[in-house]
């Protein structure tokens, strides 16, 4: 297992059109690390909700959050290590996925509103529809830095994003 400094995972968190899949795989490639999308872990009432248009309550997110939660550790203890997209818009969230574990980090990717809702704009075949953006942004907490998050601006070249959060790991 990493010795406390180094991470056994990033969650690279951000709302929808943040560029949470395209960041955290291109990052997990560079590290060559274990890349996971955690919309795969939503349960299919979720996915449901959520392509109606529907924003998921707290109760939606609990058993989806420790399914990730689970994976994370899964993968930890057999001495892999992982990149995980995942919303983790709340500070409650957060802390299901982190659990006290010194060595899972998380990745803010930060961005304006406007920025997002044009990439969102532009994206086609993806269950989150843009009209959820706003309840998106009402429902974030960025994270404090007692979270140690690693924040990075999403108003750049994905390359350029990717070597930020590299520069801001523990070497």
């Amino acid at each position: 297992m990493a010795d406390g400094t180094s991470p056994c995972a990033l969650v690279v968190m951000g709302v929808s059109g943040s560029g949470k899949s395209t960041i955290a795989e291109r990052l997990a490639a560079r590290l060559d690390w274990r890349f996971a999308d955690g919309d795969r872990f939503h349960p299919p009432a979720n996915v449901a909700k959520m392509s109606a248009g529907q924003p998921l309550t707290d109760e939606d997110r609990w058993p989806w959050l420790q399914a990730i939660a689970d994976e994370i550790d899964r993968l930890s203890a057999t001495g892999q290590r992982a990149v995980v997209a995942c919303s983790a818009l709340k500070r409650t969230y957060r802390d299901i996925l982190v659990h006290g574990r010194d060595d899972i980090r998380i990745v803010f990717l930060n961005g304006a509103q406007d920025l997002i809702a044009d990439r969102l704009a532009a994206r086609k075949g993806h269950f989150m529809p843009p009209g959820l953006l706003a309840s998106q942004f009402k429902t974030l907490e960025p994270p404090q830095p007692g979270e140690r998050p690693i924040t990075v601006s999403i108003d750049a070249p994905v390359e350029t994003i990717v070597d930020d959060i590299i520069r801001q790991l523990p070497s």
